[in-house]
């Protein structure tokens, strides 16, 4: 193992040209620092300066010990500044379904980030069916998902939510053609499980017409008349049009929203959910 102090003498000689001044950035007497290089060199092997007169430059070997020697030691000066800080909260992996990232969650994360610090927050966007699978195999601490109001499974709270067909408001589809286009994510959404229920309970005959996993590409396609889709009332957009019961598509019920939490949570995983809960909260009666 490579002695940290040897390591900075060399680099100070090889930096000062010479002993006597090398001493003086380390603090060390110009027969100390003499000391310490032989040391090194013996533990390697190899010379490491020329020794020619009164100038001192590196040999081949220690040219190429030189690099490896400024990165350990900046390698050890961060290590130490790290251990130096406070100690920190820890980290919180935090799951979002990509409507709510998208719907001003993402400056609620930025100011909780910002009152704390020492907080690593991992924020990942996803379908609610892998958030669900990812806190139940532990790889998330907290999610807020969408599900049924049927799922019994325990939540810290849970909305109901409001979701709508909708069309483009300036190319609508045709409600009266054979087969209605759909527009959605890929297999697994809620979203789509719904709307392919709904179509077939009241004999409606559907195909796909467009399938992502992005939100961003659903909203484009709708808006430009792809398709009809299902979306939560906070994605609906002003270049769609929400269709109304009197037309055959009433809003799609019995969906929440459910704020999960892991087993072990830790308390900064348990002070977000407060603030998420809260969120939720103003969405909820802003919606009512």
């Amino acid at each position: 193992m490579l002695d940290l102090e040897l390591l900075r003498s060399f680099v100070s000689v090889v930096d000062a040209g010479g002993f006597t001044r090398a001493g003086e950035r380390v603090h060390r007497t110009q027969s100390t620092v003499s000391q310490q290089i032989r040391r090194l060199e013996e533990d390697l092997g190899q010379t490491l300066l020329n020794r020619d007169g009164r100038a001192v430059t590196p040999t081949e070997a220690g040219e190429r010990l030189l690099s490896y020697a400024r990165r350990l030691l900046a390698l050890a000066e961060e290590a130490r500044d790290v251990v130096a800080r406070p100690g920190p909260d820890g980290a919180v992996k935090l799951g979002i379904p990509e409507d709510f990232a998208a719907y001003r969650l993402a400056k609620l994360l930025a100011a909780f980030s910002r009152a704390h610090p020492n907080l690593r927050l991992d924020v990942r966007a996803d379908q609610s069916l892998n958030l669900k699978r990812d806190i139940e195999r532990g790889e998330l601490d907290l999610a807020l998902l969408k599900r049924g109001v049927d799922d019994t499974r325990a939540a810290i709270a849970a909305w109901p939510e409001q979701v709508h067909w909708v069309t483009s408001k300036s190319h609508p589809v045709n409600l009266d053609s054979g087969s209605l286009p759909l527009i959605g994510f890929p297999l697994g959404c809620i979203y789509r499980t719904r709307a392919i229920h709904a179509l077939e309970s009241a004999g409606r005959a559907w195909h796909m017409a467009y399938t992502s996993s992005s939100l961003a590409a659903i909203q484009a396609a709708v808006a430009a008349g792809m398709g009809l889709s299902i979306l939560s009332e906070m994605s609906v957009q002003s270049d769609h049009r929400v269709l109304t019961a009197r037309e055959g598509f009433a809003p799609i019920d019995r969906t929440e929203v459910a704020l999960v939490a892991s087993p072990d949570a830790s308390p900064a995983t348990l002070r977000l959910a407060d603030r998420l809960a809260e969120f939720c909260d103003k969405v909820q009666a802003k919606a009512a």
